[in-house]
């Protein structure tokens, strides 16, 4: 191209056929590093048979002995007192707390089921006394338990405000009360006191 001036100036220039030009590859920074795969390749491999267990009932077996053992472990750490294994209700030192103010004492309520059937088993015999027995005898008993939780409620909140000020207490006063009218053996987690032992509470 000529201009005015009379230069001549050279814009494009022929590429040599002796050595073509060949354009690098521009590997994004943060990339994989290895070019993409085709998506022919890909779907192969997407394609590739799932290898299933040689013997299945063998591969069940296991599954199951290793869910036995760790049942067995969780019920063992329930029964030590082990807060890891336990539910959210029995967490914390303050229910900890409770526990052990009912397990270190013998509640009434805790027989309240055998008395409950003596009283009714009484009240089956033909006699006018026995028939009072019952009718009287059960609301009485009724009346003595809820007293008796309402006590150890009001105990155990109080204790827990003291020993654990910047703990959550609700609650507490009342699952105190629920676990003593449960039966000693049937209490889960299992007591860690023994009954008479307060001194330690």
């Amino acid at each position: 191209m000529r201009f005015a001036g009379g230069s001549l100036i050279y814009v494009f220039r022929r590429r040599s056929d002796s050595a073509p030009e060949q354009t690098p590859e521009v590997v994004k920074p943060g990339g994989k590093g290895r070019p993409t795969p085709k998506r022919s390749e890909a779907e192969k491999r997407n394609r590739q048979p799932i290898t299933a267990p040689k013997d299945r009932k063998e591969a069940y077996r296991a599954v199951r002995e290793r869910q036995a053992r760790d049942r067995v472990k969780a019920r063992e750490g329930m029964a030590r007192g082990d807060d890891k294994y336990m539910v959210k209700r029995d967490r914390g030192p303050v229910r900890r707390l409770a526990r052990d103010y009912v397990d270190s004492r013998r509640t009434i309520a805790s027989y309240f089921m055998f008395v409950m059937l003596g009283i009714v088993m009484v009240s089956l015999l033909p006699y006018v006394w026995a028939r009072l027995l019952g009718f009287f005898a059960i609301p009485v008993m009724l009346g003595v338990v809820l007293i008796e939780g309402f006590v150890i409620s009001r105990k155990v909140g109080k204790l827990a405000a003291e020993r654990f000020p910047d703990e959550d207490r609700s609650g507490a006063g009342f699952y105190a009360a629920m676990r003593s009218m449960q039966m000693r053996r049937m209490r889960m987690p299992s007591a860690q006191v023994k009954p008479g032992q307060k001194n330690t509470v």
